[in-house]
């Protein structure tokens, strides 16, 4: 592997020796160790929340110390994409870890509650590099022919983070103490920096000098922000229709055109339009982030679903979740296996027919069906959806133009953030709309629905229904793709032969 120029020219290069199969490895342990990090910290504070906010004395803002962290992380992700491109990955993840290990610090070390958001905040900001370099690092590495099987890895990776988390901080918050929640962050990211720092420098580097779209920066931050808030407080805080979260959506619109319009004059845009207009990408990302939105919004509000419709406690609430989660990984494992060996959309294609269908047939009888049957149909439709996973990032980094890897990973994740966010606000709102009372709960928690006489059977009938038409969006979106061949080179030959 050489060291090459993506961009620009007059850049200098330094010969670099390949990596071998050897460090390879070594490198997606590594990097799949930084993701985990990063993706259990999103679950883990979930079930310490009550005793996070009892300690601290303030239970009226716990809700931020989620959202900022959220926040933040959605925000930079692009942002770490193009630095990735223009200055390499290893410098790049260098910066990500350290935020991220010294927010952890400061979380830990937080003596209230507006500290602990103000560290939260800080420690996304690096938590929103962590995921996507780690998959772009991947995509440097590894040839589009054998990523599909590393890609069924990193879904495993957010399974057990979904399934580990939250039960490892409820663990730690009752038995423990909340603050070591945050201190088991530095060790982890320091082990995975060690174990692939060196390793790093065979990565391409551009020498060239760059011009940063400050202003594109801004832009996007201050209308991803308004989106996110808006999509956070809408329904929960502020009516839907109120003031505010209209203001909200209001600053996120005219941001957005602002940004597309600075795409087009910066020198050096944040986000190319070569990566918006690629086809495979617009297709890919399109299909990913619905099928994403569906995946996430049901495991968010499936467990209100065991307890209210099923009438389950919520430990067995959450055994019966297993299936849902558990069921990715099989799925991307399953299109990983595959994809070089067949046509590779053919695996998606079959498996969002199948999760819609059972999707289908859960809104039709949401409580008449035998429990077994709901945890078998669950289990299909994690199956079916995560087939997409592998295949979407895989075409994505396939057809990425030269050197814009990075970019092009980074927006793929940017966007599957913001389609989660709006999925479960969807949800949100089609569950409190229907809900009789003066207004809708603060928190969105299992417990607080119990008592309530709405027909949630009902609600989830819509619930379910609204998934299964996000996954048959989903659907349209890989039709359309197109199905490039799969390359059997590295990201840094391609840029070396453009």
């Amino acid at each position: 592997m050489t060291d090459v120029n993506a961009q620009g020219s007059g850049s200098t290069h330094a010969s670099r020796p390949p990596v071998s199969l050897a460090e390879a490895r070594l490198i997606v342990a590594g990097v799949l160790i930084a993701m985990l990090m990063a993706a259990l910290d999103q679950t883990i504070v979930s079930t310490a929340l009550s005793t996070i906010g009892r300690e601290l004395g303030n239970s009226t803002q716990l809700t931020w110390v989620v959202t900022a962290y959220l926040l933040a992380a959605t925000v930079v992700t692009p942002i770490y994409g193009k630095l990735s491109d223009f200055y390499g990955r290893r410098v790049t993840l260098l910066v990500a870890v350290s935020i991220f290990v010294s927010g952890s610090a400061a979380c830990a070390l937080a003596p209230t509650m507006l500290v602990l958001i103000i560290a939260r905040t800080f420690q996304g900001l690096g938590g929103g590099g962590l995921i996507s370099l780690s998959q772009t690092i991947i995509g440097d590495i590894i040839p589009p022919k054998e990523r599909p099987r590393y890609q069924a890895y990193i879904s495993g990776t957010f399974v057990l983070a979904s399934v580990a988390g939250p039960l490892l901080g409820g663990f730690i918050a009752e038995h423990l103490h909340w603050s070591i929640i945050f201190w088991i962050n530095p060790p982890i990211g320091i082990l995975a920096l060690g174990m692939i720092y060196s390793l790093l420098r065979k990565l391409p580097v551009n020498h060239t000098h760059h011009q940063i779209d400050y202003a594109g920066v801004a832009l996007l931050i201050v209308g991803t922000t308004a989106l996110m808030l808006a999509l956070n407080w809408g329904g929960v805080h502020y009516a839907w229709d109120s003031k505010q979260i209209l203001v909200l959506f209001s600053v996120f619109a005219i941001f957005a055109v602002l940004f597309f319009v600075q795409q087009g004059r910066a020198p050096e845009p944040l986000v190319p339009f070569v990566v918006l207009a690629n086809r495979v990408m617009v297709t890919a990302t399109f299909a990913c982030a619905f099928c994403l939105g569906s995946s996430i919004g049901l495991t968010i509000f499936t467990p209100i679903y065991f307890e209210t419709v099923r009438h389950l406690s919520p430990s067995m609430s959450g055994v019966a979740l297993v299936p849902l989660m558990v069921g990715t990984a099989i799925g991307a494992a399953i299109a990983g296996r595959l994809m070089k060996m067949t046509h590779y959309k053919l695996l998606p294609i079959v498996g969002l027919l199948v999760a819609t269908a059972a999707m289908a047939i859960l809104s039709y009888a949401p409580a008449e069906l035998p429990q077994a049957v709901v945890e078998v149909l669950l289990g299909f439709t994690s199956i079916g959806f995560g087939t997409i996973l592998p295949v979407t990032t895989v075409c994505v980094q396939n057809a990425a133009p030269p050197g814009q890897l990075g970019t092009a990973t980074a927006v793929m994740v940017f966007v599957r953030s913001l389609a989660g966010a709006v999925a479960v606000a969807i949800f949100g709102a089609i569950l409190f709309a229907q809900l009789h009372g003066s207004g809708p709960p603060q928190v969105i928690e299992p417990g607080a629905f119990i008592n309530s006489h709405a027909d949630f059977a009902a609600i989830y009938r819509w619930i379910f229904a609204t998934a299964g038409l996000g996954f048959l969006i989903a659907l349209f979106g890989i039709l359309a793709m197109p199905e490039l061949p799969l390359k059997d080179h590295v990201a840094s030959e391609e840029a070396a032969a453009a």
